[in-house]
């Protein structure tokens, strides 16, 4: 049974997520606010964290990025901000997918379960480094390296690099990045694959005015421009 943590201020919303989850045949613990939380996932370990972004004392976007120090749990943020930034901002920082309040707690379980079908690099199959100028990408260890110095990447972001360093010079849509890194069964939008791909370049020292690794093809998706050694 798959373990859901619901992390919401107010009782009647984690009362209600709660029963349709249940009824999903998930497993649901509950926090009020982001200290509960993060005790909560140290002590039960759950698969996915439903994670309000407005929570008493420490916020949502800190409750995720201190859980991202220590576990690679899905979370998806649950916000009642309309503004994209807030949004942007959110996954940024290690989250999966997000619903905006007013929400249908129906929709909210769609997306559980289609983050948890995804499966961490389940679609991606160990094989030799792949090596480029500046650049090595090691699927057998998950390791990348950027002009000898290992970075730091979330699950996530190494799957996305791995996918697109498999294929120099394709171009990926948004959709096809979905079904390849995401799972085919993603509910939600694509422009978390822009986030996502903002948020690599970043860390690889990418520059999307001038890319060298990763290049945006308008109106289409991404490219891996890095040269091949």
């Amino acid at each position: 049974m798959r373990k859901v943590l619901v992390v919401d201020d107010e009782p009647h919303i984690r009362t209600v997520l709660r029963g349709y989850l249940e009824a999903e045949g998930f497993a649901v613990a509950e926090a009020a606010d982001g200290e509960a939380a993060i005790a909560a996932v140290r002590a039960g370990a759950p698969d996915l964290v439903l994670l309000d972004v407005m929570l008493p004392g420490i916020d949502g976007l800190e409750t995720l990025r201190q859980l991202r120090t220590f576990t690679d749990a899905y979370v998806i943020l649950v916000t009642a901000r309309t503004e994209e930034l807030d949004k942007l901002v959110g996954l940024g920082v290690g989250a999966d997918d997000y619903v905006t309040k007013p929400f249908s707690p129906r929709e909210v379980a769609a997306r559980v379960k289609a983050v948890l079908r995804r499966g961490r690099g389940a679609t991606l199959v160990e094989d030799d480094q792949l090596l480029f100028e500046g650049l090595t990408v090691d699927p057998t260890r998950r390791e990348v390296v950027v002009d000898g110095a290992l970075v730091e990447l979330s699950s996530l972001e190494f799957d996305l690099v791995a996918a697109l360093a498999r294929a120099p010079g394709r171009v990926f849509s948004r959709a096809q990045l979905l079904q390849q890194v995401w799972g085919y069964d993603f509910y939600g939008d694509e422009r978390v694959v822009d986030v996502h791909v903002r948020s690599l370049r970043s860390r690889l020292g990418d520059d999307a005015t001038d890319p060298h690794l990763i290049a945006t093809v308008r109106g289409v998706g991404y490219k891996f421009v890095g040269r091949p050694l």
